[in-house]
């Protein structure tokens, strides 16, 4: 099994590794069999940041879930959607396949379109966005990044791209910007940096 990235879903982890003040709709996620998403953060060896998500904004949990405990992942590439719906994320989902399907990078449905799709467990309403990673290995001319989001901007709802650099992730809106430096969501926290595939800035 591959080692688990930022936004990919964990199944397996028991109720037992939930603190002891855990609410109890969160215990009910895990009782359930419902995965967690994995966060972007520093952990010991053997284990791995996770969120567990609930019914709307205000049901958000962090923390901890053992390696050894995962029995199935599940990254955002390798979820699509097929069927037709009447929300427009995942319409906007169907419309775009097309044109990231051309860019050659590996990409993937993250947030509430990408747990309902592996999950099968409804979401997703009508004021719903739609949150993409990109995979971006090497480096997105600033100008190709302005290209992507003037099409994705004329979806039928907002769209929000994350690009998946080797040292942490960029919002493509703000790459395709004109700042001298964006920001950059690392494991070791948020820092403002001109070349997010330049490793040596983790350091900075």
């Amino acid at each position: 099994m591959n080692a688990p990235r930022p936004h990919d879903l964990l199944w397996g982890m028991p109720v037992s590794s939930l603190p002891a003040d855990a609410p109890l709709w969160a215990q009910d996620v895990l009782a359930s069999g419902q995965p967690v998403v994995v966060r972007r953060a520093v952990c010991a060896d053997g284990w791995v940041a996770v969120g567990l998500r609930g019914q709307g904004r205000a049901q958000r949990l962090g923390a901890l879930m053992r390696l050894a405990d995962i029995q199935r992942l599940q990254g955002p590439d390798l979820l699509r959607w097929h069927a037709e719906s009447r929300w427009p994320a995942l319409q906007t989902l169907a419309s775009v396949t097309p044109v990231l399907q051309t860019s050659g990078l590996a990409w993937g449905p993250t947030g509430g379109v990408g747990y309902q799709i592996a999950t099968g467990i409804d979401v997703v309403h009508a004021d719903s966005d739609l949150d993409l990673l990109l995979r971006t290995p090497r480096p997105l001319a600033r100008v190709q990044a302005r290209e992507l989001l003037d099409i994705l901007d004329c979806a039928p709802c907002r769209i929000d791209v994350q690009l998946e650099t080797p040292v942490g992730a960029i919002a493509l809106r703000e790459w395709a910007g004109f700042a001298r430096r964006v920001l950059l969501k690392s494991p070791h926290g948020p820092r403002l940096v001109s070349d997010p595939w330049a490793a040596l800035e983790r350091a900075a």
